[in-house]
């Protein structure tokens, strides 16, 4: 604790508001998943968050067909080739959700002490005194006094928008809840949350599984991000399912916590999962408020000692209708990346809100200023004490690189690979300079035919913390190894000059691997 004290305290942290950002292969080390929807479709406005930093593209299923999605995705690859700016695409389910439906999408006005009626729906309107919820089962999962609370696109905390009810009886399918403060529900459709309640549906539901056999398997998704995840046995459903859809088998698994029973079996989900989302929304109603960061921050440390992507949720609430952030707000982001959050996912604030770049644009800038005071060698010597002795020989390669950059005063890490693992690996140290992953294509085959790998492992760096991906040319001959291994390292190193973020004189640090051995070396340019 000592160490981090001092870090805070360095004079030199004054000095670095006034100094100008160095340049980078994008705004920031720390990644942006922005969701795209009404505000964001656009060619013109994916191509503006492309270049602000976004680097996941997340649909959410909860709203919107698969048509309406597959218009989006269609814009955004038209995006990524104008811009030339890589982006990885995340498919978010729904999963047991509840939801209050308002087939005529009139305004619904509640008033603090009235009572409201939740009852399955069978096509009512929803009105004050009724709200029809898309679940039978709600009667017999809630009891008396129990919390419920209403809102439109998650719970916001508005008292304006969201309610929050309290069970006051429950009559067969009916469950009769006391108004704790008056709200005026809008649109059409309200999530419904009900606090530490458990809601005996699939995590994986039927619609969830048709729409990842279809326009997942067809768009090849980067990442699947598994709502309400509960327990490990979820992950490896889900798991089970993608490996039996052939295009699906190297699609990442996502676990996004939101609920104490996830919370509760962290530790198992974590190990079966390829990475975690912290879904703050509900997960900030489903625990008391001022235990929040404390999950927060212990769940990030143990998400970076097991060198697993970490995605923290709804920090900007207040930009999707305003220009700026709120003081606070910009302060939530920076403790994000110094808790060790690899990326930050934009929800409602590119989906539907009035400034979707300038959003992706703001946080980059915010998480730019968070990276440089960001205690590296604490977290270095706290990852190597917790992998402890032996290590294994990649992790030992990959650790003595970032090192030894740090060591020379490096200005970028080159690292070859072909499954992206060690790049990944790199990445866990959290070195200060950007890592450039360079992937290097593998022919394989199913039987039926021949394809290189190689996009699915670059795309999904997209989405850890300093990792910058490059697709190698498939092309050159595998005879001549080493000759296309200094080619390729020209090649890289020809984008970080153009990117500025390499300079005459600079040194670099490349990990490859040569023949059986993995070697680290330093290597500096010339004029």
């Amino acid at each position: 604790m000592q160490s981090n004290h001092l870090f805070l305290e360095e004079p030199i942290r004054m000095a670095s508001i006034l100094e100008p950002s160095k340049a980078r292969f994008s705004a920031a080390m720390t990644k942006i998943v922005g969701t795209l929807g009404p505000k964001s479709q656009p060619i013109e406005t994916l191509s503006a968050c492309l270049e602000a930093g976004m680097s996941v593209a997340r649909f959410d299923f909860s709203w919107g067909d698969s048509a309406y999605h597959q218009v989006t995705l269609n814009n955004l690859k038209t995006a990524v080739k104008s811009t030339k700016k890589l982006c990885a695409v995340m498919l978010d389910t729904v999963g047991p959700e509840l939801q209050v439906v308002n087939t005529v999408e009139k305004s619904i006005s509640l008033q603090a002490d009235d009572t409201v009626i939740l009852t399955p729906f069978k096509g009512q309107d929803a009105t004050p005194e009724l709200l029809p919820i898309n679940f039978d089962g709600l009667a017999k999962a809630v009891k008396v006094g129990d919390t419920i609370f209403v809102g439109k696109y998650l719970f916001t905390g508005s008292e304006t928008t969201s309610v929050w009810l309290e069970v006051k009886s429950v009559d067969n399918d009916d469950v009769a809840c006391t108004v704790k403060n008056t709200a005026t529900l809008t649109g059409a459709l309200f999530t419904l949350h009900a606090c530490q309640v458990r809601i005996e549906m699939p995590t994986l539901s039927d619609k969830d599984k048709e729409v990842i056999s279809t326009w997942g398997a067809q768009n090849k998704i980067d990442f699947l991000s598994l709502s309400f995840t509960r327990h490990a046995e979820d992950v490896r459903e889900a798991r089970e399912f993608l490996s039996k859809l052939g295009d699906l088998n190297q699609t990442q698994i996502f676990a996004k916590i939101e609920n104490l029973e996830g919370l509760t079996h962290f530790d198992e989900i974590l190990q079966e999962a390829d990475g975690i989302i912290f879904s703050r929304g509900n997960l900030g109603i489903d625990i008391s408020p001022e235990k929040v960061f404390l999950f927060q921050k212990e769940a990030l440390n143990k998400c970076n000692m097991a060198g697993k992507p970490a995605v923290v949720t709804r920090v900007v609430d207040s930009m999707t209708d305003n220009l700026r952030p709120t003081r606070a707000e910009a302060t939530d982001v920076a403790n994000a990346v110094l808790d060790g959050s690899d990326a930050i996912l934009l929800g409602a604030e590119t989906l539907r809100g009035l400034y979707p770049v300038e959003t992706v644009s703001t946080v980059g800038r915010i998480c730019a200023e968070a990276e440089k005071v960001f205690n590296q060698e604490m977290h270095f010597k706290k990852t190597v004490r917790f992998v402890g002795e032996p290590m294994s020989h990649l992790e030992s390669i990959t650790s003595s690189a970032v090192r030894a950059a740090i060591k020379v005063k490096a200005s970028v890490i080159i690292c070859f690979t072909s499954t992206g693992k060690a790049a990944r690996l790199i990445a866990k140290y959290r070195p200060t300079m950007p890592i450039l992953s360079v992937v290097i294509p593998r022919l394989k085959t199913n039987q039926l035919r021949w394809c290189f790998s190689g996009a699915f492992e670059a795309r999904q760096s997209l989405v850890v913390r300093g990792l910058f991906p490059m697709l190698a040319d498939p092309r050159h001959p595998a005879e001549s190894h080493t000759v296309t291994n200094e080619s390729v390292l020209k090649v890289a190193l020809d984008h970080g000059k153009a990117s500025g973020v390499i300079k005459s004189r600079d040194r670099v640090v490349i990990c490859q691997k040569l023949g059986d051995a993995s070697v680290v070396k330093i290597i500096e340019l010339e004029d």
